[in-house]
């Protein structure tokens, strides 16, 4: 098998940094060395196939993206990106890994929905993925079938508190899935707001004339995200289920999942980029329908009220435990823009599958997170989380090679015709400047992106198969 050796740099993981040289054979990584270090007395410089030089740069395991909807289908459209595209812009970012949702809708056999998706994938991806099961529709037969994911290498589900007449589960059904869950051993995801309240403040705002994008804000208001949250603890330490909240985006919700886990709960809560940069002031109140490009759910808060700041503070203390990005785009023109005159209508998403790895290393820069919490958050703890630890989200002999060479000198400008290989007709990041450049990218050993030029192809990525939560307390 074809070797390449990785030589110069610096190796972080999520408990320290190293200089040391890294060997792959074929699609695995075979040996970490020390630097400048023989194997049987052959120089690897010299011998192996190709030889990467990391000097001055960070070597990290490519980043696990555990929250996409590629291709999802919502408001009446369906999200920009599919596998092909999507995957290919996660690449392009550093990302080796995504864990995308199979849905199911009301009346829909879970079976069918999963083999819809797997369908929809299969040599389409640029890079490995994996499934998640949305259950929209809990009921006997559906419960019968939750039992079966794992013999599919699918570890978790999840369940919506809002959007009734969607996806929406109501109490009754929530207890159900999750004790299902727990005898199973599956992760419970929630969507956790109180969608029932939220439909009826939509209806008061629209009756008022308020039918900008602000007002999306508004009528998911942070009282119904951390009654919800609430409320799915409660039912997960009922039932004994672990739970992870998907998108946390108050700083309310954030403590409720801190409390449970200071009660020794398993109890888990994932944010994204946007609750950590973007606001309801700025984006959502943008002149116009400018603020459609940044509806989504859970919706950005209110800078005033620090919100992204105690974002921040959680993942620093471990409140928070990951960051993923619920990359669901949809472009402005003949998607968004169906929401003019009614916000409601705006289909909810934002895309950002490609510059997630940018985006919280700019903490790093700006004395937010550690480097090795970078690693931590974005690779390590979603590996763990749902089941690929040892074989991603790590560096170490027998993994994956999923390697990303990232450069800390280098520059990063995101934007239409800069850096954007998203399915969209604008970027929810435009105008955002990272003091660091994403250089190289193998997946499982195959160079995919190098100096500025893409060198995968669609069919390259597979789909794995997970394990059980490998993060229970």
């Amino acid at each position: 098998m074809p070797t390449t050796f990785i030589t110069g740099g610096t190796v972080v993981s999520a408990t320290g940094r190293t200089a040391a040289d890294i060997l792959v054979d074929g699609e695995r990584i075979a040996a970490l060395l020390e630097p400048g270090s023989t194997v049987l007395g052959t120089d690897l410089a010299r011998t192996a196939d190709t030889v990467i030089d990391a000097t001055g740069k960070y070597v990290v395991p490519g980043g696990i993206d555990a929250h996409t909807h590629m291709s999802m289908p919502f408001g009446g459209t369906t999200a920009s990106d599919d596998f092909e595209t999507g995957t290919r812009a996660a690449a392009w970012g550093g990302t080796t890994t995504i864990i995308d949702f199979a849905v199911q809708k009301f009346g829909e056999r879970l079976q069918d929905s999963l083999a819809t998706w797997h369908e929809m994938a299969a040599g389409q991806c640029a890079i490995d993925y994996g499934f998640h099961q949305i259950v929209g529709d809990v009921n006997d037969a559906s419960l019968q079938a939750l039992r079966g994911l794992p013999d599919e290498g699918i570890t978790s589900y999840k369940l919506f508190m809002a959007y009734p007449g969607v996806f929406y589960s109501d109490d009754a059904q929530i207890l159900r899935a999750m004790q299902t869950g727990a005898s199973t051993g599956l992760m419970t995801m929630m969507h956790a707001e109180n969608g029932p309240a939220i439909d009826v403040l939509v209806g008061q705002l629209l009756e008022q004339g308020k039918t900008d994008p602000y007002y999306h804000g508004i009528a998911r208001a942070w009282q119904l995200e951390e009654e919800a949250t609430h409320r799915a603890i409660m039912l997960a330490d009922l039932t004994g289920a672990p739970l992870y909240v998907v998108h946390v985006s108050a700083k309310q919700a954030v403590a409720q999942v801190a409390s449970a886990r200071d009660r020794g709960r398993n109890v888990f809560g994932e944010t994204c980029p946007q609750y950590l940069y973007l606001s309801l002031e700025e984006q959502l109140g943008a002149p116009g329908f400018e603020g459609a490009k940044w509806v989504c759910s859970t919706p950005l808060r209110s800078r005033a009220e620090h919100h992204q700041d105690h974002m921040w503070q959680a993942l620093r203390t471990n409140d928070i435990q990951m960051v993923a990005t619920d990359h669901c785009p949809f472009c402005m023109k003949g998607q968004k823009d169906m929401g003019v005159g009614d916000f409601s209508k705006i289909p909810n998403g934002i895309g950002s599958v490609e510059h997630r790895m940018d985006l919280m290393y700019q903490g790093v820069v700006e004395g937010r997170i550690s480097l090795e919490r970078w690693v931590e958050i974005t690779s390590t703890t979603p590996a763990r989380m749902f089941g690929l630890y040892g074989r991603k989200g790590v560096l170490a002999p027998g993994a994956d090679a999923d390697v990303v060479i990232y450069d800390p000198n280098g520059h990063t400008s995101i934007g239409l015709g800069k850096t954007h290989h998203m399915n969209m007709d604008h970027s929810a990041w435009e105008g955002f400047e990272i003091d660091g450049h994403v250089d190289t990218v193998l997946s499982r050993g195959k160079v995919v992106v190098d100096a500025g030029e893409y060198l995968g192809r669609k069919g390259d990525g597979r789909f794995v198969r997970r394990d059980p939560c490998q993060y229970l307390i």
